[in-house]
């Protein structure tokens, strides 16, 4: 019975927010309501939640599955919070591959190709901005021991083929020694 409260729980989570912060409210609720755990351990889980990779809420169903019900309760809590999004790119890749072929949906897709691209410039742009110049114009000023740990990382992953998380780790002991 705890595994179905679990599992219908964290699937109108997955199914009532939209990641990051707005599942707070929904995972609070749920917690509270049930009486799985008390607010306080509430914002111990969204901490650490927030603490580790990955997304926000897949987090909260597991570290609040594995505190409800053990390993078992994690596995069915983040089995819940995905099945929404689970069941929607399952549809969703059963419509393209159904309709590759279609004139209009190529079509559709070849010109989403420059907004995405363009989406991604802007993120770049926007976290360039915060983080390797301070003030506003005209009184910019470069802050170069950013600049020069991210040029370093980039050689690393490019030149030297290193993974993301050792990339990371540099980037980290770099930034509290020099920064």
């Amino acid at each position: 019975m705890l595994f179905l409260e679990l599992f219908f729980s964290f699937l109108k989570v997955g199914f009532c927010s939209f990641g990051g912060l707005s599942m707070v409210p929904v995972i609070s609720q749920e917690m509270l309501s049930h009486g799985w755990m008390t607010l306080e351990e509430v914002a111990d889980i969204l901490a650490i939640a927030e603490m580790t990779p990955g997304p926000n809420g897949l987090n909260c169903a597991t570290f609040a599955g594995m505190r409800s019900a053990g390993i078992p309760g994690a596995l069915v809590a983040t089995l819940g919070v995905m099945t929404p999004s689970l069941t929607l790119c399952m549809a969703a890749a059963a419509f393209m591959t159904k309709f590759r072929s279609n004139r209009y949906l190529g079509n559709a897709l070849y010109g989403i190709r420059p907004v995405c691209l363009g989406m991604l410039l802007m993120v770049l742009v926007d976290m360039s901005s915060e983080n390797f110049i301070s003030g506003a114009l005209p009184q910019i000023q470069l802050l170069w021991k950013p600049i020069l740990i991210a040029a370093l990382v980039l050689v690393l992953l490019v030149r030297f083929k290193w993974s993301i998380p050792k990339t990371i780790l540099v980037a980290a002991v770099l930034g509290v020694l020099f920064c």
